[in-house]
């Protein structure tokens, strides 16, 4: 048998279980996306492809994978709310005290923010032998809605009689001088 032909019936079995798979799932897969109550429309920045790959991963059952992007993209938004607000970089306790004492963030976004902390973060990041204790389904449940949460504290948004964003809290946002806003879009 050619080359050629071996790849061709090679490509037509992948492509028969990656469908009979997709099938299988897919109404798991459209729970689990119902379950998030993510934010829309959020800035664009450095980690908002990140943060929308998690809603995929949760949605397609890779929990491993959405603990350690959910960690990373807290970390991420905290960056962006911390340059933001001219605060200088700091352990996450501390930076959390100082975002609330001065009404930065929500109370809400910060115990969102400390729950995806302390979600075994160093074990998780350093993939210690630990994680094979660690109940990843639930984890990144809660991850993924605690990132809802932060996101929907920073990135509220309503929409004028013009159909024009109208951002909560503008400095989370790159508004441009004519008045536009780059967003990343999440529409379902």
């Amino acid at each position: 048998m050619r080359e050629e032909s071996k790849q061709l019936i090679r490509r037509a079995m992948i492509e028969d279980t990656l469908r009979q798979t997709f099938e299988q799932t897919l109404h798991e897969r459209i729970g689990r996306y119902l379950e998030i109550d993510h934010q829309n429309i959020i800035g664009n920045h450095y980690f908002a492809a990140a943060s929308s790959e998690c809603i995929d991963l949760y949605r397609d059952g890779y929990f491993i994978a959405v603990v350690m992007v959910t960690q990373a993209v807290n970390e991420g938004i905290l960056k962006l709310v911390a340059d933001r607000n001219n605060i200088s970089a700091k352990n996450h306790s501390d930076l959390m005290k100082e975002l609330i004492e001065k009404n930065i963030i929500s109370k809400e976004c910060a115990e969102a923010s400390e729950h995806i902390w302390s979600s075994f973060r160093n074990d998780v990041h350093h993939m210690n032998p630990t994680v094979t204790d660690i109940p990843f389904r639930v984890l990144a449940k809660q991850n993924i809605q605690d990132i809802a949460t932060i996101e929907k504290n920073i990135f509220e948004v309503s929409f004028d009689n013009s159909g024009r964003l109208v951002p909560k809290q503008p400095k989370y946002w790159d508004v441009q001088k004519d008045g536009t806003v780059p967003v990343f879009l999440r529409l379902e």
